[in-house]
């Protein structure tokens, strides 16, 4: 643990930075000038102006324009770009180029390409990196980034830096010979022998223990499934590998640029295979991607989980949305364009969960490559485009709304999420394949953004002391610090919902010697006896909270072990007929609760209604469903998803129209409305 500093997740100490010379809150997009002959840049800098745009990203695919041939550097046209942004007040968030490695040092270092686990070597011809691990690209990153950082970190244009871009896509695991030299090394330093190594990962079973370091390779193709340990250790491996580049740059950066603040573009709830718990500590400013998977119904409430992931990685700060899309994006399945207001709805929701600047990919649709089919801030069409217009009256609209900035949300409930368990779960041969961690978190997140209730996101090591309730939807991975935490947690009065198939397995991906709820049984007075997964299609039912439960995919038999463990719900039928389902065992002031299998929506809203009930959370269920409701500090933002208008009782100055209403609200169907709640 101590390898990715998970030890500061909660650090009350910790101080983030935010780009200075932003009047309000941050407008704008990537801007790649590049791609276009120098007579656009002045019409692109007279449209920014006319957007309200004041914050642009500069420079993360240039290397190749930047550094032509090993070592000899051109900077003439980035130094035009700067200083027309400078001259029109915009300021520039200058990007390291880093993910995209120019096609001659692919050429000259064929031993740096990534290996991917089937052996295949990736070349040139996309974007993404080269081998994390290899010399050669790390010494060809530091030149880059220092020559950048010499010479403008001390440029009056720049207000901050953007390490590569978004590390870990497509390229995260890389199998080749300086990865495995790698691999070996970190092994080491986390378990201190090979014996150490041995033990962890239970090479006994199949006769795999290694003699010798040399004899451990990543976890690359095999004739049937690999050790799971090994394979969890490799995504730690590779997670920290990504992140020993970016603070690589991160370093070279600030020796020349002191007190501006450096950051890189997560992808929070999007890209798997890395831990932002602990990326989160290294970055000065937390910045995030997030694109809707357009083709889903509830997408607006995905980007809202997204949205409080993201702002809970940044501990409640303030942070950027650093892309998203005003409309289509080119690489999902279909390419839906957004419909009419839905691109300011995205954007301010991520403003009521916290951003402090909105910007987009890209400022002008590119007419060749890849994302040519991408949308834009200024799209092929030009001016006379729905979209423009619709970003022109963005753009004010954020302007009307610069007095939130700074202002944070408070959330009474946590949700659990942890990667590290998360890539545990997702390996071979578990219980049923119907398991999902991603699914039982939406689910759950799902229901209480239609309650109303405002939700972080915690890592179950960090300190929960200022939530009601904290839920956990399927955490298969938990050590005993963490089990620890949760007891200290409810023995404070705290209360806590475990969902099935949680505390599994400790940090090694080893069974609990507990049994299968491993060390959380001691705070939920149970142990689970036998898993009982179903049939596809099959269903239970559960008698339980005056009720008919019906449950899906899991069941389990459930064993009390505690006087003081409550068995609230049994169920009727299926593999463990009479055993309990729902549990609930009562702590002093505090509570834990256990759901044995998987609750469909109408029966996770009666379980959750009793939940509410012992924590003091109060829901919203009068107001429509498809109405967000956030409170940011003094600022109430309402945005309804429907497409029907919503009327709200509530008082205070309303800022998006300028209006003060009286005792009611009507925000019309697809608008967005921001009350002053202090006046």
């Amino acid at each position: 643990m101590s390898l990715d500093r998970l030890d500061q997740l909660t650090d009350p100490g910790l101080v983030r930075a935010w780009p200075p010379g932003l009047r309000g809150l941050g407008f704008g997009g990537d801007y790649n000038p590049e791609q276009w002959p120098e007579a656009v840049w002045h019409e692109d800098i007279a449209r920014m102006r006319e957007a309200g745009v004041d914050l642009v990203s500069v420079g993360i695919f240039s290397w190749a324009m930047l550094e032509p041939r090993p070592g000899e550097f051109d900077f003439s046209r980035l130094d035009r770009i700067l200083e027309l942004l400078h001259e029109a007040g915009i300021r520039v968030d200058l990007g390291t180029p880093t993910a995209a490695p120019p096609a001659w040092l692919y050429r000259a270092h064929p031993e740096a390409w990534v290996v991917d686990a089937d052996g295949r070597r990736l070349g040139p011809g996309s974007r993404g990196a080269m081998s994390p691990s290899a010399p050669a690209y790390l010494d060809a990153v530091a030149r880059i980034t220092g020559a950048l950082a010499a010479r403008y970190g001390q440029h009056p244009a720049v207000a901050m830096w953007h390490v590569h871009n978004e590390y870990g896509a497509p390229v995260l695991e890389c199998h080749g010979e300086f990865s495995t030299i790698a691999f070996r090394r970190w092994l080491l330093e986390r378990y201190g022998s090979l014996d150490g190594i041995n033990e962890a990962w239970g090479t006994d079973f199949w006769g795999q223990r290694y003699g010798d370091l040399d004899e451990i390779r990543t976890p690359a193709a095999a004739a049937t499934v690999l050790n799971p340990s090994q394979r969890l250790d490799f995504a730690r491996f590779s997670d920290h590998a990504l992140r020993q580049c970016f603070i690589l740059e991160r370093d070279l950066i600030r020796q020349h640029s002191p007190g501006l603040p450096v950051t890189t573009n997560f992808m929070a709830s999007s890209c798997p295979g890395i831990n932002y718990w602990a990326w989160a500590q290294e970055v000065d400013v937390v910045a995030n991607d997030h694109y809707l998977t357009a083709e889903r119904p509830d997408s607006h409430v995905l980007l809202a989980m997204d949205a409080d992931l993201t702002r809970s990685l940044a501990q409640g700060n303030p942070w950027i949305l650093m892309e998203h899309s005003t409309s289509a994006v080119n690489w999902q399945p279909r390419n839906l364009a957004k419909q009419p207001g839905e691109m300011a709805r995205n954007s301010l929701t991520h403003l009521a969960r916290g951003a402090d600047a909105l910007l987009f990919f890209q400022w002008r649709a590119s007419r060749k490559g890849a994302e040519k089919f991408h949308s834009a801030m200024l799209p092929h069409g030009g001016a006379s485009t729905r979209t423009w217009r619709e970003v022109v009256e963005l753009g004010q609209m954020v302007e009307s709304l610069g007095e939130v900035r700074g202002s944070r949300v408070a959330a009474e409930v946590a949700i659990l999420w942890d990667w590290e368990s998360n890539w545990a779960q997702d390996l071979d041969w578990r219980p049923s394949v119907d398991l999902g961690h991603r699914e039982r978190t939406e689910a759950f997140y799902r229901q209480l953004w239609q309650d109303k209730v405002t939700v972080d996101f915690a890592h179950p090591a960090a300190d929960l002391s200022q939530y009601k309730l904290v839920i956990a939807p399927q955490l298969y991975l938990v050590d005993q610090p963490a089990a620890d935490n949760l007891d200290e947690y409810v023995a404070a009065g705290g209360h806590l919902l475990v969902s099935y198939f949680s505390g599994i397995v400790d940090e090694n991906d080893g069974i609990h010697p507990h049994g299968l709820i491993g060390p959380l049984g001691d705070v939920l007075g149970l142990t689970v006896e036998e898993f009982a997964p179903l049939r596809a299609g099959d269903s239970v039912t559960v008698d339980g909270l005056g009720t008919r439960l019906v449950g899906d995919v899991w069941s389990e038999q459930v064993i009390p072990t505690s006087a003081a463990t409550e068995v609230l719900g049994h169920f009727i039928d299926g593999p463990v007929t009479g055993g309990p389902a729902l549990t609930r065992r009562r702590h002093d002031n505090g509570s834990a609760w256990y759901v044995a299998t998987r609750l469909t929506p109408e029966s996770l809203t009666t379980v959750l209604t009793a939940v509410y009930a012992d924590a003091g959370v109060i829901p919203r269920r009068d107001l429509p469903a498809d109405l967000d409701l956030v409170q940011r500090g003094d600022y109430l933002f309402l945005i309804n998803n429907s497409a029907e208008p919503a009327e709200v009782i509530a008082q205070g100055p309303e800022l998006v129209t300028g209006r003060a209403p009286g005792s009611t609200l009507v925000v019309p169907a697809g608008a967005v409305r921001v009350l002053r709640t202090d006046s």
